[in-house]
C-alpha cells in the first residue's frame, strides 16, 4: 500500500504525496495564510522550519514554551494578536489543539504520526496535516500533506507540481540504500561503527552548532522575494538537498515498505515509553500521554551534551535536538517571546530517546540527573 493511501486511511483526508515534509509545509503556509500573516510557532523546531514559514512571506511570532512538553504554551500568549498557529508537536506529544480554535492551524506532525487527541488522529484538526515518512517510518525521506477538501487539493497538487525539481536515479538509489543501512545498523546494534565510519567519510554535513548559518545578509536579500521558496533553497535544504526533487518508483515503493511497518513496532514503542516515563528526569508533559507510541521520549537532565556522548558509546545515536531558540537565533526576522528563558532552559536539557531502544539506553539514563531549574 503506498504511503498516501495508508495516510487518507488513518485522517479521512485527501493525502498528497511530496519528497519532504518541509515541502508539504511550505505549501500548506502558502495555500493557507496570507503575506503579511502573523504566525504563531514554538520557539523549538528544525531549523529550516522558521525559513519555510519567512519563504511563505509570514512574520513568525514566537510563542512561550511550556516546560512540561516543548510545545507551545497557549496560557500565556494573546492569540487574538496572531492569525495562524503552526504546530509542533514535539515528538509526538501533542499541541494544546482546543486553545487554538478560530485561528488557521497548520499541523506539523513530522514527529506525531501515530499520535491521537480524543482517539482523533494529529493531522485532521487543522487546515493541514503534514507528515514525515523519515521519522517514524524511517523511509529516509518523503511526505505527506493531508486537507479536507478536493479543492484544496487539487489547487495544492498543482502548486506542488510548480516547485518539484528533476529527481536522480542514482541520487534516489543511494539515498534509499543510506536509509536502509541505517535501518540495518540500528537493528543490528552498529550505530556506533557506522557514525564513526561516516565521520571518518564526511558524510556528516557541517552545521553551526544545532542551527544552519544564518547569514544575515543574503537572507534579507531573499525576503524581498516573498512569497517564493526557491530564494530560500540554500537554507531550506540543509541536509536534504532533494527536498523538491520528484521521487521515482524505487522511493514509492522503499516508503510503502516502511509505512507499513509503523504499526508493528508500535506495542515495542508503547513499551519503551512507559519504561522511559519511569525516570525522574521525564518531561512531565509524558506522563498525560502514556498511551501514545511517542516518536521520541524527552528527558530533560543536568550536562546534556556528556549523556549524548555516553550514549553514543554505547552505540545509540542521539538525535532531533533544536537549539538555540528561533528568538535568540533569529531576532531581527521574528516577533520574539514574551518570556524566552522557558525555550532556552528546554533547548540546553532536553534528551530525546528513542523508545524503541529504550533497552540499550537505560543503563546510561538511569544514572543522569534531573535538570534542575
Amino acid at each position: 500500500m503506498s504511503p498516501t493511501r495508508a495516510l487518507e486511511q488513518r485522517t479521512g483526508r485527501r493525502c498528497l504525496a511530496l519528497p519532504s515534509n518541509r515541502l508539504g509545509l511550505y505549501l500548506a503556509l502558502r495555500h493557507f495564510c496570507v503575506p503579511g500573516e502573523r504566525l504563531l510557532m514554538s520557539p523549538i523546531s528544525a531549523d529550516e522550519i522558521l525559513f519555510l514559514v519567512l519563504a511563505a512571506g509570514l512574520r513568525p511570532v514566537i510563542a512561550p514554551l511550556s516546560r512540561r512538553t516543548g510545545n507551545i504554551d497557549p496560557s500565556r500568549v494573546n492569540l487574538s494578536e496572531v492569525d495562524a498557529v503552526l504546530t509542533t508537536n514535539l515528538y509526538g506529544l501533542p499541541d494544546d489543539l482546543a486553545a487554538f480554535s478560530g485561528l488557521t492551524l497548520i499541523e506539523d506532525v513530522a514527529h506525531a504520526m501515530e499520535t491521537t487527541v480524543g482517539g482523533r488522529p494529529l493531522g485532521t484538526f487543522g487546515a493541514a496535516g503534514v507528515f514525515s515518512l523519515s521519522k517514524h517510518a524511517g523511509a529516509g525521506s518523503g511526505g505527506v500533506l493531508a486537507v479536507e477538501s478536493a479543492a484544496d487539493f487539487t489547487a495544492l497538487e498543482r502548486a506542488r507540481d510548480e516547485l518539484l525539481q528533476p529527481g536522480s536515479w542514482r541520487a534516489e538509489a543511494l539515498g534509499v540504500a543510506s536509509s536502509m543501512a541505517r535501518q540495518a545498523a540500528l537493528a543490528l546494534d552498529l550505530v556506533r561503527p557506522a557514525l564513526t565510519l561516516m565521520r571518518a567519510l564526511g558524510m556528516e554535513e557541517e552545521r553551526e552548532g544545532y542551527r544552519i548559518a544564518l547569514r544575515a545578509t543574503e537572507l534579507d536579500l531573499a525576503m524581498k522575494t516573498v512569497p517564493s521558496l526557491p530564494p530560500f533553497d540554500p537554507w531550506v535544504r540543509a541536509d536534504l538537498h532533494s527536498y523538491r526533487a520528484r521521487r521515482g518508483p524505487l522511493s514509492h515503493w522503499y516508503q510503502g515498505r516502511k509505512v507499513a511497518k509503523v504499526a508493528r513496532l508500535r506495542p515495542r514503542r508503547l513499551v519503551g515509553v512507559r519504561r522511559l516515563a519511569e525516570l525522574p528526569s521525564v518531561a512531565a508533559g509524558v506522563l498525560d500521554h502514556l498511551d501514545q507510541p511517542l516518536f521520541r521520549v524527552p528527558l530533560l537532565v543536568e550536562e546534556r551534551d556528556e549523556a549524548v556522548a555516553a550514549l553514543e558509546r554505547r552505540g545509540v545515536a542521539t538525535g532531533y535536538l533544536y537549539a538555540p531558540p528561533y528568538d535568540d537565533y533569529a531576532p531581527s526576522f521574528t516577533t520574539p517571546s514574551p518570556s524566552p528563558g522557558d525555550a532556552r532552559w528546554w533547548a540546553e536539557h532536553v534528551l530525546p530517546v528513542d523508545p524503541v531502544y529504550a533497552h540499550r539506553s537505560l543503563p546510561v539514563l538511569r544514572e543522569l540527573t534531573p535538570a534542575r531549574g
